[in-house]
């Protein structure tokens, strides 16, 4: 984990992931709700929230939530974009001390960002801060890497000219890993289709907001713009492309 600095590596890269990162689909907190009982007057902690993309999917449905982000400048965005919203605040913190009391939240969530846990750790400070019945929630969205020749085409591209691409991609959990995770506590699981509509600017911009593709002044970064120029425009549709994902949920008590 140390070695991908990962509570600063997306620090330069702010304005891109809050423009250009996905949401997250509606029928992820329907089955919360249907199948978990989770109701809106349950207080949340987003963990690992970044510009609080997933923080705005439950102030929108009343939650009251707390994001616990240590990178700051992800965290100011979050702090500005959210600002409206009462139930909200933002605090510097780790998924292994988050620096919430003990007992104090009903839910803790994580989206897109438990591969960067030391997952042991998580596990205590989650189950400490958790209330007597609390869930843990953690989901991310799967980009899809086959299935048509922009998705085939993008994940060549990162192949080639990604920075440490091999070595973040591997650190995704797989479904048996997660099972194994919440172990007794498992409450379910589900999968939602996804996807984004993107023009060339915005293509662009998903694929700076990403931490391993090269930045400016690094000898892959030119020659990468133009391979996804090239990608672009051999498969855009009326102007765009499908950039396609599985939205994999995991729930339960953390064991």
């Amino acid at each position: 984990m140390s070695e991908l600095r990962s509570t600063v590596r997306f620090g330069d890269r702010v304005d891109d992931y809050a423009r250009y990162r996905p949401d997250y689909p509606a029928a992820l907190l329907d089955w919360l709700r249907r199948e978990l009982g989770v109701e809106a007057g349950w207080e949340v902690a987003d963990i690992g929230a970044g510009t609080g993309i997933s923080s705005r999917m439950f102030l929108d449905a009343g939650h009251r939530v707390t994001a616990v982000e240590p990178n700051a400048p992800m965290r100011a965005a979050a702090q500005r974009w959210l600002q409206g919203f009462a139930r909200f605040r933002a605090v510097d913190g780790r998924a292994d001390a988050t620096g919430l009391d003990p007992a104090s939240v009903d839910l803790v969530t994580v989206a897109q960002a438990f591969h960067w846990f030391d997952e042991e750790a998580a596990r205590r400070e989650f189950a400490r801060i958790l209330r007597r019945g609390g869930l843990v929630a953690i989901w991310w969205n799967s980009r899809r890497l086959t299935g048509t020749d922009f998705l085939e085409g993008y994940e060549a591209l990162l192949q080639r000219h990604g920075t440490d691409y091999a070595s973040v991609a591997e650190r995704y959990a797989d479904d048996a890993r997660m099972r194994a995770w919440f172990g007794a506590g498992s409450r379910g699981s589900a999968v939602f289709e996804h996807s984004q509509r993107l023009d060339f600017d915005a293509l662009r911009g998903r694929l700076m907001s990403s931490s391993y593709a090269p930045k400016a002044g690094h000898p892959q970064h030119a020659p990468m713009l133009r391979a996804l120029r090239e990608l672009f425009d051999s498969c855009a549709d009326n102007g765009a492309v499908s950039f396609d994902y599985d939205t994999r949920i995991f729930a339960g008590h953390p064991a």
